[in-house]
């Protein structure tokens, strides 16, 4: 992990910054500094940094990378060379500090193996979505801030068979697949350069003759985009988004999608989601750990009771209850 551009700014912090079991790094506008390992945050009380020096060197950095930082641009949001994320906010949004948080490129990918022996999914599960991913199933990977959405999806991912083209789009780099067929795009916005956003980037995508489309994150006016796409042929694509169930995830994104078509109604849209999505997987951060909580698999939206037709492939209902022979049993 390389820090090289940073680092010179942010001396207080080095240790956190070159230790490689450490996730994330959170400084806060009290002055107190936490970090995460292994997915349990920890106080820091030996960093002592003032104020006054840590926002000179954010405001540095900031320009460096490309952008601002200062009283008419409080918010900063980066990436750092190595695919790190840099997050800050300094006075007046808050006081009496500038508050900041880094979130440590991972230098090692975990692979589908790596995933297994940490507990985030058991081998049947691992197999079953291989499966359905190879055979051109479209999965949407549900969880919290740091649930390990990406993680999953980077490592699932590799089911994706090479003799298709396949085109990612983020809003910050993150997933470095490796695939004979790849183009990878990322957003510009918030910089010196002409702004380009995810519905820009997606738009230009169906222009690219994708057989799959990864998205790193739904989380705006994209979704209805993809939401059309997943409807007009692109099956078997992969995308993240922020929920804290299965089924909530897909309340979510039919609500992205409504805000960027109002005039559709909301049972219109679930039906649409009904017929592109095939999977979510949901995964929850334990400590020490994250893992897979749920797959659902859709099998379609019922108008009159305004609900989707779900059935719980995997998690406690079927690990309990289910005699499906196709069924992944053992426990996250």
């Amino acid at each position: 992990m390389s820090f090289e551009l940073i680092l010179p700014f942010l001396r207080p912090i080095e240790p956190l910054l070159l230790d490689e079991s450490i996730s994330e790094i959170m400084g806060n506008p009290d002055a107190s500094w936490w970090y995460e390992r292994n997915g349990i945050v920890y106080p820091e009380p030996s960093i002592s940094f003032e104020a006054g020096p840590l926002r000179t060197g954010l405001e540095v950095i900031a320009n460096q990378l490309g952008k601002k930082l200062d009283d008419d641009n409080p918010l900063l949001h980066a990436q750092l060379p190595d695919g790190s994320r840099l997050a800050a906010v300094i006075p007046p949004i808050v006081r009496p500090a500038p508050a900041l948080t880094i979130r440590k490129f991972p230098s090692r990918h975990y692979t589908v193996d790596d995933l297994i022996a940490r507990g985030t999914l058991t081998r049947p599960l691992a197999d079953f979505l291989a499966a359905e991913i190879r055979s051109g199933k479209t999965l949407l990977i549900s969880g919290g801030t740091s649930t390990g959405k990406t993680t999953v999806l980077r490592a699932l991912a590799a089911a994706i068979p090479d003799d298709q083209r396949v085109v990612v789009i983020e809003d910050t780099s993150e997933l470095h697949l490796e695939m004979p067929n790849l183009l990878s795009a990322e957003c510009q916005v918030d910089t010196f350069k002409a702004s380009i956003s995810f519905d820009d980037l997606l738009k230009s995508a169906l222009r690219w003759r994708p057989d799959r489309i990864i998205l790193g994150e739904v989380r705006g006016i994209e979704a209805r985009t993809l939401l059309d796409s997943l409807n007009t042929g692109h099956t078997g694509s992969l995308a993240t988004i922020h929920a804290n169930s299965a089924q909530r995830a897909l309340r979510r994104f039919a609500n992205l999608v409504l805000r960027a078509h109002s005039q559709a109604t909301f049972e219109d849209i679930e039906a649409e989601i009904g017929e592109a999505i095939n999977y979510v997987v949901h995964v929850e951060r334990e400590p020490g750990r994250r893992v897979i909580r749920e797959v659902l698999r859709l099998d379609d939206y019922d108008r009159r009771s305004q609900q989707f037709q779900v059935e719980v492939v995997y998690g406690p209902d079927s690990i309990l209850n289910s005699t499906r022979k196709d069924t992944p049993y053992a426990a996250a």
